[in-house]
Order: structure tokens, then C-alpha cells, then sequence
């Protein structure tokens, strides 16, 4: 079951994403994003050492390093 995220502020729900991009020096680097349908690269869980928190003007989630 894919990690999920209900908006405080629009009742929306988000799941969790991650993907491999190619950054302009060649170097790679996983990135994490929400979307609100599952895709290639849902995620079950949240990743060691990460929290979620809410954007507070959009109700968007965003993934940040925990505390």
C-alpha cells in the first residue's frame, strides 16, 4: 500500500514519489515529490530520517529532513 497524505487544508490526498533525475553536471540524485494518483515510483513507506510537513499557504505536503 502506497504512503499517503490528506491535506489539512483541502482534504486532498497525496502519495508519495521518488525518482533518479540527471542533474546538468551529469551527477544523479534520487528526488522525492507527492502527486495526488499513484505513478511509476510510488513509495510504501516514508524514507529514514525524513518528515512530512505542510505547506501553509497551498496545503501542499512537502518531505523534509527530520529534526
Amino acid at each position: 500500500m502506497a504512503f499517503s497524505v490528506q491535506s489539512k487544508k483541502s482534504g486532498q490526498t497525496y502519495y508519495l514519489h521518488s525518482r533518479v533525475v540527471t542533474l546538468r553536471g551529469g551527477r544523479q540524485q534520487k528526488i522525492f515529490f507527492f502527486a495526488r494518483e499513484e505513478k511509476d515510483g510510488v513509495l510504501d513507506a516514508l524514507p529514514d530520517g525524513y518528515e512530512v510537513m505542510e505547506n501553509d499557504r497551498t496545503g501542499l505536503p512537502m518531505l523534509r529532513k527530520a529534526k
